[in-house]
């Protein structure tokens, strides 16, 4: 019999870096996602393919039972990066993979995997699923970060997410903003590294308590009134504030300096997608600097 898990792509409106110290940050699950599927082999161990948006197999390993318990060594590959997630999944549930039989494993991205839309979150997610353990435990005993994609991961609506306590407080919301006409999604193609991003940011974090709460008055502000002027008013001072937390110009100051509306960046700044407010159609402009994907909003989102 095949088992099979699904877990949806994540973006990060308001709140990134921040949403690590208590900021209320708005994230919106994406309709492209990653399956994972499993089924019994006649070949003993666990054969592991993962498979891109193309059907092409990017990745492809065996492990045998007699090796399993075997730490993976501290070299960076894909290999050990899987084996940590399965053992710490194990540890959790110490009756997973226990049965010693024969498994083929795939994984099917729908979406490019350079694109950033949380090909390593709908991973764990989905392997939370299989295990029958908690997905922010696995998340958070592996790669790190805020658990807010594994929420996305795991609901079909926008959700404010926050960290209470270091524990993950998910409140889904009913999200159809009065601007989303407004709203498009530009691929940089600069994939950035998430768990170095957020090393950086807390090297250089200071006074976080003061900006956790302006960043979350900014997401509750943006929620009372979704219109197109009050969305720039707002997230143009998102932008200010976290330019100056994280020392760096921001996206639209570094690139679009002359864009008619608002450019700001998602998750990881310098990287992956960023949303474009304009009053209208951006696509000629973006395409004119060398970016050629660009979504609408009601194109990407869920």
């Amino acid at each position: 019999m095949v088992q099979q898990f699904y877990s949806n792509g994540k973006l990060l409106l308001t709140g990134e870096y921040v949403v690590l110290n208590g900021a209320k940050a708005l994230a919106v699950p994406t309709q492209l996602g990653q399956w994972l599927r499993v089924k019994p082999s006649d070949h003993s161990g666990l054969h592991w393919q993962s498979f891109d948006s193309d059907g092409n197999c990017w990745f492809e390993t065996h492990v045998d039972w007699a090796d399993w318990q075997t730490p993976p060594s501290s070299e960076r590959s894909i290999r050990n990066t899987l084996l940590s997630i399965l053992q710490k999944a194990q540890e959790l549930n110490p009756a997973f993979l226990q049965n010693q039989e024969g498994l083929s494993v795939s994984t099917q991205l729908s979406f490019p995997k350079k694109w950033g839309l949380g090909t390593s979150s709908t991973l764990i997610n989905n392997v939370a699923q299989w295990a029958q353990v908690d997905a922010y435990r696995l998340l958070f005993d592996s790669f790190g970060g805020s658990g807010y994609d594994i929420a996305c991961a795991q609901h079909d609506s926008a959700i404010v997410y926050r960290l209470e306590n270091e524990k993950p407080v998910v409140k889904p919301i009913s999200f159809e903003p009065l601007c989303q006409a407004n709203m498009y999604f530009v691929y940089l193609n600069q994939k950035q590294n998430s768990k170095e991003a957020i090393s950086a940011y807390y090297k250089k974090q200071h006074r976080l308590a003061n900006y956790a709460d302006e960043i979350s008055s900014i997401t509750e502000a943006i929620l009372l009134d979704t219109s197109f002027e009050n969305w720039l008013e707002q997230l143009q001072k998102h932008e200010i504030i976290l330019s100056n937390v994280l020392e760096m110009q921001s996206v639209q100051e570094a690139y679009f300096a002359d864009f008619n509306g608002l450019v700001k960046s998602l998750g990881a700044w310098g990287g992956d997608f960023v949303l474009a407010l304009s009053s209208s159609n951006p696509t000629d402009y973006f395409s004119n600097k060398g970016y050629h994907t660009i979504l609408p909003y009601s194109q990407l989102i869920k």
